[in-house]
């Protein structure tokens, strides 16, 4: 259930919750023994006291520093934490959205029901952001959890205080808009927490046709037979060696007199054993995440129905399961594909770049404007960039500026890779069109140009490995402690507002 947010002209301190939490830019100095002018009316309501607690802290409100004060009592909220924002000319929507993402997840630890959030000066004109991060920062998922293992409280409700005034309806709309947004985050969130038994492709794809149901989005479904019909040779090979059948998942969002056409393509496998070429067991569980790059299709396609935007839109899902059988495909096979290039397969392990294939192959067919795939796809990203931060490339300069652009709007970490022609040479095939994958340097960059080999004509592509930061173990920003993160969602959702405006 999404929280109850309403704004209200009280201090955020006298508000009736359980905590507040107050956002607070850079202090100004003070002479020792002073309190900060921001924090003066917080001293009062206690009695004073507060600037022993400040210089003892060192508290300046820089940027993510925190500050607890007890009430011991004096005021209805029970404890009050002052949020640094840093500088106030540098805070992004981002930053907006991480820090009530942190009040979130701070009044989650503090088991508290009710929260009232401080906003300074300013912030009452990115309440979309602040109610997208408190959505976001409040996620858990707690579905299989029992008993004592359930958590006893869930916070419910945000009492929003302003500095300024605000208007009531533009605050309700502003409000609506950023947690229709940030479900749809956690939709994807859902969908990659979902363990491997309870999503196979066919599930998968009736969790899309869900959302579409309620969001209002067209939807096709392909099962297997239809996959065979039309050609996709590479999906059919991936799933051969599972008892669960791949699906393939078109959804669209067609507006009247559309600006641009952009095709968002995701990677769904739904387990990953690594087929004949067997991961090793530390780590197989994990792999149920592997279908991340679909669960962010549904979630997107679920926060462009709220947005509304004059740009049509496609999510495009290739979901299957990579098992190792009797009829699963091997290392040295070659195999078809719906844009008619014949591959030779090295590793069964590299299968998300087979059945994204095939899905880009369809995308083009489309005649977007760009074409963006996303995909837990290498391991050799991770090595690059580490676990909080994906890779993306791009086919031209002005591609890039655009994508870049939105990635700096989202504030997701994201770095560009390049496309390096040498390491062609990697994927070159004596008995096939292309390899499937080249040796072990390098691994990303000729995954990347693997794919480029299905795009043809379009001339705008990108590809996004986001195989780090779609799970987190520790909080960070908006994100909780552990499990999926929805990474990539904002960024594509900012890439199809700016195409809009």
């Amino acid at each position: 259930m999404p929280l109850k947010i309403n704004v209200h002209a009280v201090r955020p301190f006298d508000a009736t919750a359980d905590i507040a939490v107050i956002g607070a830019y850079t202090l100004p100095k003070t002479k020792p023994g002073e309190v900060p002018a921001p924090l003066k009316a917080i001293d009062a309501a206690l009695g004073g006291g507060l600037a022993k607690l400040v210089a003892k802290e060192e508290f300046t409100a820089k940027r993510d520093q925190v500050l607890a004060i007890a009430t011991l009592g004096r005021l209805p909220v029970d404890k009050i934490f002052v949020v640094g924002l840093g500088d106030r000319r540098a805070l992004s929507h981002a930053d907006v959205r991480a820090f009530a993402g942190k009040a979130a997840r701070c009044a989650n630890n503090e088991k508290a029901r009710a929260l009232a959030l401080g906003l300074p000066d300013g912030l009452e004109k990115k309440l979309r952001y602040v109610a997208e991060g408190l959505e976001l920062g409040a996620y858990r998922f707690t579905k299989y959890l029992t008993g004592e293992r359930r958590p006893k409280v869930d916070l419910d409700s945000v009492a929003i205080t302003c500095e300024a005034k605000v208007r009531a309806p533009e605050a309700k709309k502003a409000i609506d808009l950023g947690q229709k947004i940030a479900s749809a985050v956690n939709l994807s969130r859902d969908l990659s927490n979902e363990p491997s038994n309870a999503l196979p492709p066919a599930a998968l794809a009736a969790r899309a046709q869900d959302m579409a149901k309620a969001s209002g989005i067209t939807i096709q479904v392909f099962d297997h037979k239809e996959i065979l019909k039309r050609g996709m040779k590479l999906i059919d090979a991936v799933g051969r060696g599972s008892a669960n059948e791949p699906r393939f998942v078109h959804m669209s969002y067609v507006p009247k007199k559309a600006k641009k056409k952009l095709v968002f393509v995701g990677k769904g496998i739904t387990f990953d054993s690594g087929g004949l070429s067997i991961k090793p067991a530390a780590g197989m569980g994990e792999m149920k995440h592997d279908m991340s790059g679909a669960g962010n299709m549904v979630g997107l396609m679920a926060a462009v129905a709220a947005l509304k935007p004059n740009v049509e839109v496609h999510g495009i899902i290739a979901a299957a399961e990579n098992m190792p059988d009797g009829n699963a495909y091997r290392p040295g096979d070659v195999w078809g594909s719906l844009d008619g290039k014949t591959v030779e397969i090295i590793n069964t392990d590299a299968e998300g770049r087979l059945v994204l294939a095939d899905a880009l192959a369809y995308a083009r067919t489309l005649q977007p404007d760009m074409i963006v795939d996303n995909a837990t796809l290498t391991g050799a990203c991770v090595v690059a960039l580490g676990n909080s931060c994906s890779g993306w490339y791009a086919s031209n300069e002005q591609t890039a500026n655009t994508f870049a652009a939105a990635v700096k709007e989202a504030g997701e970490t994201m770095w560009r890779m390049p496309l390096l022609e040498d390491l062609r040479e990697q994927i070159k095939s004596e008995v096939a069109d292309v390899k499937q994958t080249g040796d072990r340097f390098g691994g990303s960059i000729t995954a990347a140009l693997f794919l480029r080999e299905f795009i043809g004509d379009t001339k705008n592509w990108v590809h996004a490995d986001i195989a780090g930061p779609v799970t987190a173990e520790r909080p960070s920003g908006w994100t909780q402690a552990k499990g999926a993160t929805g990474h990539g969602v904002l960024t594509f959702l900012a890439l199809i507002e700016r195409a809009g405006a």
